[in-house]
């Protein structure tokens, strides 16, 4: 039976916490739009209690009447759910320290008095939506408080309870064990928020749904404070590819969602960025191109065409690749300039250091064949003289 993954995607929220990003309310709302287009089903849009033009904002996305739930991340205060329902969202995310280090630092609580506000604060959001309970600093946080947690606020009215790895420390194997463990205990769903510090959020977000979470928080492009979130593009095709799950995401929508909001942050994607990325489908190794061209499943774990993607073959791959970029322009690769070609190529990209384009490696090929041709004409002449040369001066002929 195929399982069912909710993604909560918070590129407009906490995607803009990453350095230097700042999206305009247009910004906001196509994204938005194309976020509900790709099938994403939640979107945590913004922090309301930032003032009036994030309300404003907010406002002006939930009256496009987008076929998606809109939440509000809010501290765990009377202040942020007021401005919260004021922006008109459906939902919030109330949120609050989970570990002892936080909870000093920041609010100088204990555990008992985190349990109190949030048995206070959720009854009284509950009674305006759906609520969700966000525990910051779950990652180092104690186990049995974090199950207090989640039952207090099961009982007061909440649907969800997020656990955030805020600081980026956990790995696969440690995340799975501690979602197992709150997910056996929990009455209600659980959702599963990485950081990317360690370069592990898409396999700890992985981790947490294989571990029975059933809601996971992600962003496009993994866009996000420090090292970023788990990237919406890595998970939903994890899921897909390795899970078989339903995350209800069209993948052949991702790299024009991805080349959006890279625009709208300003920001470059890394050609070898997983699933979107301008080079992770393109092959050069002349043993994979050899056999990608027999059996594409001998090199290709991902299916370019899941994501709207193709394969490309390109530069000093070797003799067979480059074979066949010319058969895509009607030439046919001579046995006899093979060699010298794929030296050239080779000689080529090492001095650019750069790909060589299909349309390059046309013109290197035709100026080869040129060369040859002229090289063979020249040596047929010059066998002709000397034939003549021969002919006229051998020794006896000469009277």
């Amino acid at each position: 039976m195929t399982r069912h993954v909710f993604l909560n995607d918070t590129t407009l929220r906490d995607g803009e916490q990453a350095p230097g990003v700042a999206f305009t309310t247009t910004e906001k709302l196509e994204i938005a739009e194309s976020l509900a287009a790709a099938g994403v089903t939640e979107i945590e849009i913004g922090t309301p209690v930032m003032g009036v033009d994030e309300i404003e904002t907010i406002r002006a996305v939930v009256a496009r009447c987008l076929p998606v739930r809109l939440m509000a991340w809010c501290r765990m205060t009377s202040l942020d759910l007021d401005a919260a329902i004021e922006s008109g969202v459906h939902a919030v995310n109330l949120s609050l320290p989970a570990s002892d280090i936080q909870l000093a630092a920041k609010l100088g609580l204990d555990k008992a008095g985190a349990l109190q506000v949030i048995e206070h604060m959720v009854r009284r959001a509950a009674a305006a939506g759906f609520v969700a309970v966000g525990c910051e600093d779950a990652s180092r946080a104690n186990r049995d408080h974090l199950a207090r947690v989640i039952e207090t606020a099961a009982r007061a009215g909440a649907s969800r309870v997020r656990l955030a790895d805020t600081v980026g420390v956990l790995d696969a194997f440690s995340t799975f064990e501690l979602v197992a463990q709150l997910v056996a205990q929990s009455p209600i769903d659980l959702e599963f928020h990485a950081h990317n510090d360690l370069g592990l959020a898409a396999a700890n977000t992985l981790a947490a749904i294989r571990a029975g979470a059933r809601h996971a928080s992600v962003t496009v492009l993994g866009l996000g404070e420090r090292a970023g979130n788990a990237a919406l593009e890595e998970v939903a095709a994890a899921m897909a590819v390795l899970d078989g799950a339903d995350t209800g995401i069209e993948l052949t929508a991702l790299p024009d969602l991805a080349a959006q909001v890279a625009w709208a942050a300003r920001r470059q994607t890394a050609a070898i960025k997983p699933v979107v990325g301008a080079d992770v489908f393109t092959h050069e190794s002349g043993i994979h191109v050899a056999w990608l061209l027999k059996d594409p499943r001998t090199y290709q774990g991902l299916d370019p065409a899941l994501g709207g993607r193709c394969r490309r073959i390109v530069k000093h791959s070797g003799a067979t690749a480059i074979a066949y970029v010319l058969s895509e322009s009607g030439r046919d690769l001579d046995p006899d300039l093979a060699a010298a070609m794929v030296a050239r190529v080779r000689r080529e990209a090492t001095e650019t250091k750069s790909t060589v384009t299909a349309t390059q490696l046309v013109e290197l090929y035709d100026g080869m064949c040129s060369e040859a041709s002229l090289a063979e004409l020249c040596g047929s002449r010059s066998a002709v003289r000397e034939r003549t040369d021969t002919t006229i001066f051998r020794p006896g002929r000469m009277k």
